[in-house]
Parts: C-alpha cells; sequence; structure tokens
C-alpha cells in the first residue's frame, strides 16, 4: 500500500468508525497532523473522498463531511438493497452456505441482548452486526468492479449511521429481518431473499423517517 493509499484507509476508516461525524468541518493540514503524514497525500485522500461524495469542499474553509439528507439516505440503502438482492442469489448457488451459520447466531445473540435494554455497547454492536451481513452479500458479488462500488457505498453508509444511534426496539427488528434474509439463503429461495430485502429496505428507510420512491 503507497503513501497515498495509507492516507484514504486512514480517512476512510476515520468517517467509517465516527472518529469524524458527518458536518464536520475539516481541514487538510487538521487530518495531515492527525494521521502523522505530510500534506501531499491527505490532499490526495481529500480529493478521492470528495470525487464519491463523502466529502464536499468549501473554498477557503476546508472541506465538511457528507450528511444524511433524505435523498442521500435513500439512494445508499437502495443501492446497497441492488447489491444485497445481487449477493443473495449468488450465494444461493453455491454449494455450501455455512458460513452464514456464524452470522444467524451474531443476530440472535444481539436481538436477544437488545430485548434486554437499551446500552452504548449494544448501540456500537448493532452497527456492526447489521454490515456483517450486508458485507456477507457483498462478499458474493462475483466482480471486482461491484465489490468496489459496494465499498464505497458502505463508507457512505457508515457515516449516515453514525449520525443516529439503533434504539433498542430498531436493533430488535432490524436483526430480525436479518434473521429473515438469511431463512431464505438457507431455504435457497431467491424471490423469497429478494422480497425479504426489498421489506428490510422499507423498514429501514422507514427508520430514517424517507418515503420510497414509487416502483422502487
Amino acid at each position: 500500500m503507497n503513501i497515498m493509499d495509507v492516507a484514504y484507509h486512514k480517512l476512510t476508516q476515520s468517517l467509517r468508525s465516527g472518529a469524524v461525524k458527518g458536518g464536520a468541518l475539516l481541514s487538510i493540514p487538521m487530518l495531515a497532523e492527525q494521521f502523522g503524514l505530510s500534506l501531499a497525500p491527505v490532499r490526495d485522500a481529500v480529493k478521492r473522498a470528495e470525487a464519491l461524495g463523502l466529502i464536499e469542499m468549501l473554498p477557503k474553509r476546508g472541506f465538511m463531511v457528507m450528511q444524511g439528507s433524505p435523498d442521500r439516505v435513500r439512494e445508499c440503502l437502495q443501492l446497497r438493497a441492488l447489491f444485497d438482492a445481487e449477493g443473495a442469489r449468488n450465494l444461493i448457488g453455491l454449494a455450501d452456505t455455512n458460513g452464514l451459520t456464524a452470522l444467524r447466531l451474531a443476530h440472535e445473540t444481539l436481538r436477544d441482548a437488545a430485548l434486554e435494554g437499551d446500552t452504548r455497547d449494544i448501540q456500537l454492536r448493532a452497527i456492526e452486526t447489521d454490515l456483517s451481513l450486508h458485507d456477507a452479500l457483498a462478499s458474493a458479488l462475483g466482480s471486482s468492479l461491484m465489490a468496489q462500488l459496494y465499498e464505497d457505498n458502505r463508507n457512505r453508509i457508515a457515516i449516515i449511521q453514525n449520525q443516529r444511534p439503533f434504539l433498542a426496539a430498531r436493533v430488535v427488528s432490524a436483526m430480525n429481518e436479518h434473521l429473515a434474509i438469511i431463512d431464505a439463503i438457507e431455504q435457497r429461495d431467491g424471490e423469497m431473499a429478494a422480497a425479504r430485502i426489498k421489506f428490510h429496505l422499507s423498514k429501514t428507510l422507514e427508520w430514517w423517517g424517507v418515503e420510497r420512491q414509487a416502483g422502487v
């Protein structure tokens, strides 16, 4: 990994972890000091992030981290649902889907913990567990280009998710929606998996207070 890639990796990790929040105003010198890098690679990383819509440059002020507007939330989640459906179809075509067993256990464990109450630990685990199924589906996309597009979109969704902590009630419903998708894949029912992914999308948009576009 060259120094430009190192800078971009550090930037995206800061965005995904929530260390840098959506709407935050930052500067290249500030990040260079934080990352322990020179200005040039950080400037390159910022340009790459801007091209992907992760940040917005503000002339003479620095740049602002992407915010989760209703349109942006809808677009990112709808794109992820498309990747999910394709990944599910490919997983169903595999001879072995045993890798879903660990995912099922993680989802059930978190759901049961959320039923006991809402804690900061559950909120943090919720993002990790939620993304784990989507990552597993993306790993079956079978295309390096699609995998990269998924990764770029995952960064946007991580920024969005960090703007609003999961509540215990949503953790429970989201885990159940994911478990229903896992059930469909294990039953090798592509139509059922697609329908459940679509349902999960609708409930996630509802959670964010975003209406779906007609026909989507």
